[in-house]
């Protein structure tokens, strides 16, 4: 509570400031533009509570939009008029004493004629118009773009999450059945699999919450998954797993190369491949990364094999990309009769 009221006062500070600055121009001196604002700013500051706080509340959810333009456009007259009324009563007659001061002939023809004469004159009346919208409306159109950009945040972090999620539980699940069959044949492997595990859950519980980690943190959780799923395969397995470039301080969003790497193992290798192979590159070159995964595929793929591979991979990796990139990234898959390849390229200045 403390925190809004302290940056409503600061918002006011700061519209005082400039409007002051803007209104010292025609003005014998800072301190009499001052005091005009700080005359007129309660007519600002009625205009722009009336707007945020009743009007489009109580209407724009409820979508109630004649009844919130009606509204707008009677609170624009109102304010005009008082802006306007203030300045005939009060304001006009304080700035020509101030003139009169150091020019005792000034002379101001704004302020002939009657009170009515003055409060309908359309030239005054258009120049209220635009005095008292102007910054209303800029004030406004930040505070909504600001609720907009906070709520588009949460909208990104929530489908992230949700993303994360699908992904956590699938590894874990094929985890677990690893470990399983090891423990089934008394493996002396299984230790080295629950270590190896273990560490994995921790990253995920730990680290995976931040929008983005080390990339040297991200690699070594990798090569802890791709060490579980060579015990599986034993000797089996042909695994290349190279790095090309200099690691620094690049930062990647979690988890991000898991899905390539995790589809390779439960997509191309099976049971009924001779000499299954996996080949794995990361270059790097400053905040721009390629990470390429090709392997072997089986001589006789089931029919829905690609869709099964879209659904766990590449759909929940596309759409993790598109919320945490702005257009700095690219991904590719091509599948040929014995070999897949896929090839994501992401640009690390284009985070979110």
């Amino acid at each position: 509570m403390e925190n809004k009221i302290s940056n409503h006062l600061l918002l006011w500070f700061f519209c005082a400031l400039i409007l002051t600055g803007i209104y010292s121009i025609g003005l014998p001196s800072f301190y009499v533009a001052a005091i005009v604002i700080l005359l007129l700013l309660p007519v600002h500051i009625i205009y722009y509570y009336s707007v945020t706080i009743w009007l489009i509340p109580q209407n724009l959810n409820k979508k109630k939009c004649s009844v919130l333009i009606f509204g707008i456009l009677a609170c624009c007259i109102f304010c005009t008029l008082l802006f306007r009324i203030m300045e005939i009563t009060i304001v006009d007659p304080y700035i020509l004493k101030e003139m009169q001061a150091q020019s005792p002939d000034f002379k101001w023809k704004k302020l002939n004629g009657t009170f009515i004469e003055q409060l309908i004159n359309p030239l005054y009346l258009i120049n209220a118009l635009e005095q008292s919208n102007t910054v209303i409306w800029i004030a406004i159109s930040i505070k909504y773009f600001k609720i907009w950009f906070e709520r588009r945040q949460v909208v990104l972090q929530s489908e992230v999450d949700f993303l994360k999620a699908k992904l956590n539980p699938h590894f874990l699940f094929n985890t677990l059945n690893n470990l399983y069959a090891l423990t089934l044949i008394k493996s002396p492997e299984s230790p080295k699999i629950v270590l190896g595990l273990s560490s994995i859950l921790r990253y995920m519980l730990n680290e995976c919450h931040h929008s983005s980690v080390l990339l040297k943190r991200d690699i070594e959780i990798l090569n802890s998954y791709i060490e579980l799923e060579k015990i599986r395969y034993d000797d089996r397995l042909d695994l290349s797993f190279s790095i090309n470039g200099e690691i620094l301080e690049q930062r990647i969003p979690p988890l991000l190369m898991f899905p390539l790497v995790e589809s390779a193992f439960k997509e191309g290798i099976s049971e009924t491949i001779e000499d299954p192979w996996i080949n794995i590159n990361l270059e790097i070159k400053g905040c721009n990364i390629k990470f390429k995964v090709s392997h072997s595929l089986p001589k006789f793929k089931p029919l829905n094999q690609t869709d099964t591979f879209e659904l766990n991979g590449l759909k929940n990796l596309h759409k993790k990309l598109e919320a945490q990139f702005s257009g700095g990234y690219e991904l590719k898959m091509h599948e040929g009769e014995e070999m897949s390849i896929a090839i994501m390229q992401l640009d690390l200045t284009k985070q979110y």
